[in-house]
């Protein structure tokens, strides 16, 4: 299987779940990669599992020295960057009331400023004809409780990806998301869960799914795949990936 040989893509936040998911699929086809994520465990498993066709570094995106670092990092490892993924982030769930300035700020900083700033550092080594795609989630527009500041700042990533999609338009490259809804992924993709609560969100996922499932992380890479480089006439969109959540679907 040889469908990326040659390529070259950065996979933001890839050392678990939909990033690791994403970078798998990349490494199968061929592609060199270069994965960041911040534990160092899980840095260490993303090497070991993908292998020498990827650069699994440490690059946290609430430390701005490290997000300024990372494009002489990919310059050196990979001299260009055919595919972008914009898929790091952290969701903590708390009513508007009890949301500290702290929890706001690391959201913040994690979700849009530092993905922001890591895409304004790499713009200069996109290739022409290549393409960006962000993760966003299905809370910025379903209105959930628990995820005010979360879902505002995947709303502001997504109106910065459309904006980036008017900017690189002129160079051909195509900028894109997925919105994933209640995904398998460690934790859930929630910070601060007890095993209980975890088991609890699960379990109300599957039931508003419409498919009456969590999507797995595999079905993500699939759809950022796809938007990424097979949907070559398609730029400025956002792709449910959601087993219908969204939609509004009436179950029979």
């Amino acid at each position: 299987m040889s469908m990326y040989s040659g390529k070259k893509a950065v996979i933001v936040g890839g050392t678990m779940g939909m990033g690791l998911a994403i970078a798998k699929r990349l490494v199968e086809g061929g592609a060199e990669v270069l994965v960041t994520g911040r534990n160092p465990r899980n840095l260490k498993d993303a090497q070991a599992e993908l292998g020498p066709a990827a650069h699994v570094v440490p690059s946290d995106l609430s430390d701005m020295a490290a997000v300024r670092a990372l494009p002489g990092l990919v310059e050196e490892k990979l001299g260009r960057v055919d595919h972008l993924f914009v898929n790091a982030g952290i969701a903590e769930l708390a009513p508007i009331p009890l949301v500290t300035e702290e929890q706001y700020d690391k959201m913040l900083t994690v979700n849009l400023k530092g993905p922001y700033f890591t895409v304004q550092g790499l713009m200069p080594l996109l290739a022409d004809g290549g393409s960006v795609v962000f993760t966003t989630s299905v809370a910025d527009v379903t209105g959930t409780a628990g995820m005010s500041v979360y879902a505002a700042t995947k709303a502001g990533l997504w109106s910065f990806a459309q904006a980036l999609a008017a900017e690189l338009a002129g160079r051909g490259i195509r900028v894109n998301a997925v919105s994933p809804g209640y995904i398998d992924t460690p934790g859930g993709g929630i910070q601060g869960l007890t095993a209980e609560e975890h088991e609890a969100f699960k379990k109300a996922g599957d039931e508003a799914t419409p498919l009456h499932r969590h999507g797995t992380a595999d079905e993500v890479a699939r759809a950022a795949l796809f938007l990424a480089v097979d949907a070559t006439f398609t730029t400025g969109v956002k792709l449910a990936v959601d087993g219908g959540l969204v939609q509004q679907l009436v179950v029979a």
